[in-house]
């Protein structure tokens, strides 16, 4: 007979563990973006010095963003055969009707869309037209996809897309991160590369970098105090 509850998890320790790691690594990816954006902006150094820096950050993206998904799967919860998880670790697991899960998934794919992005960034010397697709195209589907994962974990913690529940400390942590998407996803059309060679809008395109990983970070600065029960 399935449990009632969850109760309390043998995995609470693994778990406030994983926690701390997706928080530090969404604290230090997104200062390492800001940084890079700066540099941009302020033109320090050449854009490969920017370019590595936002690969680091990027890496720890990625990092925050599989953490998550340890979070997502083995956080107690109720499963789809009506027993509770938590019993096990488990490092990878597809559960489409966990809301929690889904936007841990989109945000991990959404960082690995930005690695293709960032790596390619590295190759050097491109044409407006390579630039827009091996660079541009990445940056705008991986910015959708943090849209979308901010969509379901707003759905998750408070049963809409958007409902103000301001004394929750994982609702600001969801909202500042879904501001910082936003802002992403305005540096990326601004980004575009245009067939002379320049950006739509190169300020705002740094701008919208620094001030969305600003977001990032002071969300996973805010995780610190939210330890999974």
């Amino acid at each position: 007979m399935p449990a009632t509850g969850p109760g309390r998890t043998r995995l609470a320790s693994t778990l406030r563990r994983t926690n701390a790691v997706a928080a530090a690594a969404f604290l230090l990816g997104g200062s390492l973006f800001a940084i890079g954006a700066a540099l941009s902006q302020l033109h320090v150094g050449d854009p490969r010095l920017a370019a590595v820096i936002y690969l680091v950050g990027g890496i720890f993206f990625s990092t925050g963003g599989y953490s998550s998904v340890l979070l997502a799967i083995n956080a107690p919860h109720r499963r789809r055969d009506g027993t509770w998880a938590g019993d096990r670790w488990l490092w990878w697991a597809r559960e489409p009707r966990n809301y929690d899960y889904l936007a841990a998934a989109v945000l991990f794919a959404g960082t690995i869309v930005f690695g293709v992005n960032l790596i390619d960034s590295l190759l050097g010397e491109l044409t407006p037209t390579q630039e827009d697709r091996l660079v541009w195209n990445p940056d705008i589907i991986g910015c959708l996809l943090f849209l979308i994962a901010g969509y379901f974990a707003m759905v998750d913690i408070s049963g809409s897309w958007w409902v103000l529940r301001g004394e929750n400390l994982g609702w600001w942590i969801v909202f500042v991160n879904q501001v910082g998407s936003v802002l992403f996803m305005v540096s990326g059309v601004a980004s575009f590369v245009r067939a002379d060679g320049d950006m739509i809008a190169v300020n705002i395109a740094n701008w919208g970098t620094l001030l969305g990983a600003l977001c990032f970070a002071v969300a996973g600065a805010m995780q610190f105090y939210e330890a999974p029960d």
